[in-house]
């Protein structure tokens, strides 16, 4: 029954805040319940002033075990034997004290609450079979001391341990189940959000090959056939090494469009892509679009909101815990305005741009900082001049071309703004 994950704490929010909440809603049921039902007995002056402490100091020191086993098996850790003895031993007490001075309505809800508590342990199967055992076992011993003490509410003997362990044990595991659907319905959007990269990445590898696997081959005939003609043909060889240049030159400008996003990069495919990613990772997306002006835009400035659609959603997915995002394309004054909002950007910090293998610079989300093209202390670091990605040079390369881009954060949002002229 174990998730088979350990869930990182993420500040009170998302997968751990629920497993908070389970835990507070199991632990919470057992405190009340035990602390209600034998608080009555325990400051009943007519019953004895020792039962009554030993009661009490038996029933606490089973709530406090129950709550730290349900914390560990939150955790999927196994069971401390020492909390496993202390939570037993205590419910035996807290059971059978009430029991022998005749309080049949309140001795079996310590033990039904710590065996409850016990099964979230073992196999779902064994667990049932554990509580089916329960629920006879307990109501045969009240039987038989209802009978050995003369108890004329025999019935009332049976039925309230068997109510006991009805109340506890499936509410117990049904909220465990809610838990484990729950880690893996967020193992399986976390696997997702990786599958989504690893397709992007495929692709990009698929694009790669096409350029580089044709221009290399043929780069490789021709210059085995000039080899070859080396001695017997001078002039033929040096034409095969000047095509073998031209080829090289060729493969080298088509990589850089590949890497700048300018070979088969449209903007309805960005953002439709980042659609796909974002939501595979857990982002509700929401993307208004008009298609008719995306269509009508010229090449150059499509192609560069298509790489501003790129870019912001990697920030998203790098530098943020996001839950929603938009991304509107509507009609401007100058032209077209491209507006990519999301929630839940991570607080400031201080970075000086690392640029990472492929020699592009990450862009990260300073709450409060505002940039645009030009502005000096931009948030984010500063890329390399014309290395095609980062919010910095994208700015530069849409003020190139008659556009702006700007970005602000503002709390937990972060907004950028592209304008391109129509």
């Amino acid at each position: 029954m174990s998730t088979g994950r350990a869930v990182a704490d993420d500040g009170g929010s998302g997968l751990a805040g629920f497993r908070r909440n389970v835990w507070w809603g199991l632990a919470g049921t057992v405190a009340c319940v035990l602390g209600f039902a034998v608080g009555d007995w325990v400051l009943d002056p007519d019953v004895p002033a020792g039962l009554r402490a030993l009661t009490g100091l038996s029933t606490a020191a089973t709530i406090v075990a129950c709550g730290v086993l349900l914390g560990r098996r939150m955790r999927d850790r196994a069971p401390s034997a020492g909390w496993l003895v202390t939570a037993g031993c205590a419910a035996v007490v807290a059971g059978a004290v009430p029991l022998a001075v005749g309080n049949f309505g309140i001795w079996s809800i310590a033990p039904a609450a710590t065996i409850a508590v016990l099964v979230m342990f073992l196999p779902a199967r064994r667990a049932w079979q554990v509580l089916g055992a329960a629920l006879v076992v307990l109501p045969v011993i009240g039987l038989v001391v209802a009978l050995a003490t003369g108890e004329p509410n025999v019935a009332h003997a049976v039925w309230m341990p068997a109510l006991m362990v009805v109340a506890f044990g499936p509410a117990m595991l049904g909220m465990l189940r809610g838990w484990q659907v729950a880690a893996r319905l967020d193992d399986a959007r976390r696997l997702a959000g990786q599958l989504a990269v690893a397709d992007e990445r495929l692709r990009f590898a698929a694009d790669l090959h096409d350029i580089q696997g044709h221009h290399l081959q043929v780069i490789a005939l021709k210059s085995e056939l000039a080899a070859r003609l080396a001695e017997a043909d001078p002039a033929r060889a040096a034409a095969q090494m000047r095509e073998v240049q031209q080829l090289a030159g060729d493969a080298l400008r088509e990589t850089r469009a590949l890497v700048q996003g300018y070979r088969r990069t449209t903007l309805d495919a960005e953002i439709a892509n980042a659609s796909k990613v974002l939501t595979a990772a857990g982002v509700e997306v929401r993307a208004d679009v008009d298609a008719g002006l995306a269509a009508a835009l010229p090449d150059a400035p499509r192609s560069l909101l298509g790489l501003v659609v790129r870019e912001a959603t990697t920030n998203v997915l790098r530098h943020s815990r996001a839950t929603r995002a938009a991304i509107v394309l509507v009609p401007d004054d100058a032209g077209a305005r491209l507006v990519i909002d999301n929630d839940g950007a991570r607080p400031a910090r201080a970075t000086n741009g690392a640029t990472d293998a492929a020699g592009t610079a990450d862009t990260t989300e300073a709450a409060g900082a505002t940039g645009a093209a030009g502005a000096s202390g931009a948030a984010g670091p500063v890329g390399a001049a014309g290395d095609g990605t980062g919010l910095v040079s994208l700015a530069e390369r849409l003020d190139a071309v008659g556009g702006r881009l700007s970005w602000v954060s503002d709390e937990d949002r972060f907004v950028v703004t592209a304008t391109v002229a129509g």
